[in-house]
């Protein structure tokens, strides 16, 4: 292998590494708050649906600068939550990769959401009343029934948040910021690069991320067929 290519390897692992960090926290976070919300919108009783709905697909819309500023207000230093987490625990989310975590999180939420709402809609009710009839509770016939049937749709909808997250950058350079080592992850890095005219690192890593992105959706859209099959 070229000395250059080894080179732009090492300067691609911290990014790498972070990136995945990042992405996977988020999509964690992403995941149990979408499969919840998901499921809670499947259910047509519930009050306020439409709106919930349209609150739940917001981040999918709105710029990502929008979101990042949103977050500021939120949990930065003298925002409502994060001056809470400042007094109390001492603990604050801006400029830290946590704190873009919860960015990816957020722009990946609808993604899960909408995966997870659309699963557990396919579902059979019958097999869910038919559970009931046994004696079985609510939470044993959303475990036993209700998600093992929805799963693949569930699955499905949580790569592409993990792609969607490995991918998030406004957001994240807004509450995150752009520190090497620290907050810098691979879009990031893309963005310096190129600004520093530093054009072979930056197609390097550009074709780093989309390699992973494409094999994540190509995974998404096989267990996607599956599922409707």
């Amino acid at each position: 292998m070229p000395v250059e290519w080894t080179e732009l390897l090492v300067l691609a692992a911290v990014p790498l590494k972070l990136t995945l960090k990042v992405a996977l926290t988020a999509t964690a976070g992403a995941f149990a708050a979408g499969v919840g919300a998901g499921y809670a919108l499947s259910r047509r009783n519930l009050p306020g649906r439409e709106l919930l709905d349209a609150l739940s697909t917001l981040p999918l819309v709105l710029p990502p600068t929008v979101i990042g500023y949103y977050l500021l207000v939120l949990f930065g230093r003298r925002g409502v939550i994060g001056r809470w987490m400042l007094e109390v625990f001492d603990v604050t989310l801006v400029f830290t990769w946590q704190g873009g975590a919860l960015a990816a999180a957020v722009v990946a939420f609808p993604l899960v959401c909408k995966a997870a709402r659309t699963a557990f809609e396919g579902v059979d009710r019958r097999l869910e009343n038919a559970a009931r009839t046994l004696g079985a509770g609510e939470g044993r016939v959303f475990l036993r029934v209700t998600l093992p049937l929805a799963w693949r749709g569930i699955v499905a909808g949580t790569m592409l948040a993990l792609a969607r997250a490995m991918g998030e950058f406004g957001a994240t350079l807004m509450i995150a910021g752009n520190l090497p080592g620290r907050t810098q992850t691979l879009s990031l890095a893309v963005y310096e690069a190129v600004q520093a005219g530093r054009d072979a690192e930056a197609a390097f890593l550009v074709g780093l991320t989309s390699l992973v992105c494409v094999a994540l959706l190509l995974a998404s859209g096989k267990l996607l067929n599956r599922s409707a099959n």
